[in-house]
């Protein structure tokens, strides 16, 4: 007896960064029968080059992009690179710029994946005439769709380790029902040994983490204005190299001498201080939340119990949720957590389930 199943193949386009994960992203979709694109985002224009795979960060232009080029030729399929920098320039970067002038921490991937990876470029890639029907890339995050509620769902990656749902929140469901993440099922581990099998020759390449790795005075293209380093009672204790350079629960660069390690706790942007102390004051209560973003629900119940995250490496913990008539989300809580900073994400779990997120607007 013969059973016939019919297999569905696809024309998709992966976005590549010249990393391993990307590549065997792209490797797989083509292992299983699609037409396989890939494209990279060029997300700088001008002397300086920022290119973005999984991370944003400031790289050498040619040796990312010579990866990438000799990535897909092995794989086999085309390559193009696609100019977003005025996109990005516009809705990320001038956002990452102020928010950091202004004292606060933006994460410039929360920023770019909805707005830009996910949508200025996919667009401007069929503008380019790239055609197809799905746009993958090589995130470590599960979307699945749900068919008693005729949703998708974004959860949590196989690998904790690696799991990149923290910057994907944000995604609605109109890029959801049109994404794909091969690898939101496999290890990092099995990711590079994949690699190592298919004579993929970035199998190696380290990951890369950072938005920006030179001097965000360079970056910000602003003056390092120096000022006083306080203690929470406004006691003089030394000198910082300006406000941008630190980050809430920032413990190195602090240059005081002191009985105890000393921690970034908050900013005075009008006096320009930077205040510190020890570990026991940087954890909070709570936050409020504002810009909230819902996976799959229309309107967010008022109130909820949930687990939450407030950095990307961070194990979910438990708190509670309750939503104002000004969209704005307070949350509390179970237990005190570290470094709360104004600028960040904060996503909202129910188990490895991705129900939203917002930005951290204040800490309790």
């Amino acid at each position: 007896m013969f059973i016939y199943v019919k297999i569905t193949l696809m024309e998709i386009l992966v976005g590549v960064s010249g990393g391993v994960d990307s590549a065997v992203a792209a490797h797989i979709l083509m292992s299983q029968g699609n037409t396989v694109h890939a494209a990279m985002m060029q997300i700088y224009s001008g002397d300086k080059f920022l290119q973005a795979g999984n991370s944003c960060y400031a790289t050498d232009k040619t040796q990312e992009i010579n990866d990438a080029k000799q990535n897909c030729e092995r794989i086999g399929c085309d390559f193009t690179l696609i100019d977003v920098s005025p996109e990005f320039h516009s809705y990320v970067f001038n956002v990452f710029k102020n928010e950091y002038l202004n004292a606060r921490t933006p994460n410039p991937c929360v920023l770019c994946n909805p707005l830009i990876k996910f949508n200025a470029f996919p667009s401007k890639a069929k503008m380019n005439g790239i055609n197809f029907d799905k746009f993958a890339t090589g995130h470590y995050v599960i979307n699945e769709y749900n068919s008693k509620i005729g949703k998708f769902q974004l959860k949590r990656a196989i690998d904790t380790k690696k799991d990149q749902s923290y910057f994907l929140y944000a995604l609605s469901q109109d890029t959801l029902k049109n994404v794909l993440f091969p690898l939101g099922k496999m290890h990092k581990d099995e990711v590079r040994n994949y690699a190592f099998r298919h004579n993929i020759s970035v199998a190696n390449k380290r990951d890369s983490q950072d938005f920006y790795s030179g001097s965000y005075s360079d970056l910000l293209d602003c003056n390092s204005a120096k000022g006083e380093i306080v203690d929470k009672f406004g006691n003089i204790l030394g000198y910082h190299s300006g406000l941008h350079n630190y980050t809430i629960g920032q413990r190195k660069g602090i240059l005081v001498s002191y009985s105890e390690a000393l921690y970034v706790i908050g900013f005075d942007k009008d006096s320009n201080r930077l205040i510190v102390s020890t570990k026991d004051d940087t954890y909070s209560s709570g936050l409020i939340a504002d810009n909230l973003s819902w996976v799959f629900w229309d309107g967010p119940k008022k109130s909820f119990f949930a687990k939450a995250k407030i950095r990307s490496s961070q194990t979910p913990f438990d708190c509670s949720v309750s939503i104002d008539n000004l969209n704005n989300a307070r949350v509390l809580f179970n237990s005190p957590q570290s470094s709360v900073a104004p600028g960040q994400a904060v996503v909202f779990y129910d188990d490895d389930l991705v129900l939203g997120g917002g930005i951290i607007k204040a800490a309790l």
